[in-house]
């Protein structure tokens, strides 16, 4: 086993080959894996990799452990990498459905909220060489029932304009599971933010869990809230 600055030396070294890395796995010993093993080298932590010359299928006889900034320049793909790409690909915003429809709503009415965003949403890119299918999948959902901060119609506040965190998107009239009731009349802005977990694989290798998740902020949708108008109906 090398370390990083003998990985770095020995490649230099051989300047008439080329070379690349892959992780090692932890279990099975597989060359091309989503979850290197971890490794310890003159007092760094670091992952393992195995090293292929001139495009071989089989590694040289030895593995470098190297720490996450050493992999990183000398091409190797490591979780700190897919945590970027996970971070940088557009993952798509909920879009929010109120209900009633058309942007109005009674006051001391229970509102109905949801979103469809539910279901996976997988992008697949190429790392230093290698095919990564990365999975976001919507964990919870942050309501914002008056996102404008003015809450329930008015600039100054109001005693239930606070956000709701859950794992339910919500379902349609008559399934109503995300509800508010607006104490107020006026105009407020809602919007939902969406919180994704995400997973990955490296070629058909097994699926991996991307350590942190991404919260990704929903749009803001118009929404009136007014008073019902008695009418006098004749007899």
């Amino acid at each position: 086993m090398k370390s990083g600055s003998d990985t770095s030396d020995y490649v230099a070294g051989h300047s008439d080959h080329t070379y690349s890395l892959r992780p090692a796995c932890g279990v099975g010993g597989l060359a091309l894996c989503a979850d290197p093993a971890t490794c310890n080298i003159e007092g760094h932590d670091g992952y393992l990799f195995n090293i292929y010359e001139d495009g071989k299928r089989t590694p040289l006889d030895w593995q470098a452990c190297l720490t996450e900034q050493e992999a990183k320049r000398l091409g190797g793909l490591t979780p700190g990498l897919v945590q970027h790409a996970f971070e940088r690909l557009a993952w798509p915003a909920s879009d929010l459905v109120v209900q009633p429809p058309n942007g109005k709503t009674l006051v001391n009415f229970d509102t109905n909220f949801y979103t469809t965003n539910a279901h996976p949403t997988t992008r697949t890119v190429t790392l230093l060489g290698q095919q990564v299918t990365i999975e976001a999948t919507p964990t919870e959902y942050t309501w914002h029932f008056a996102s404008d901060g003015g809450s329930d119609g008015g600039s100054d506040g109001g005693s239930d304009d606070g956000d709701l965190a859950t794992s339910d998107p919500g379902a349609p009239y008559p399934d109503l599971r995300i509800t508010h009731r607006y104490a107020r009349v006026g105009g407020v802005r809602p919007s939902v933010d969406t919180t994704y977990a995400g997973r990955y694989r490296v070629g058909n290798g097994p699926w991996r869990a991307i350590p942190d998740t991404l919260t990704v902020p929903g749009a803001a949708v118009d929404l009136r809230v007014v008073s019902a108008t008695p009418h006098l109906v004749g007899y």
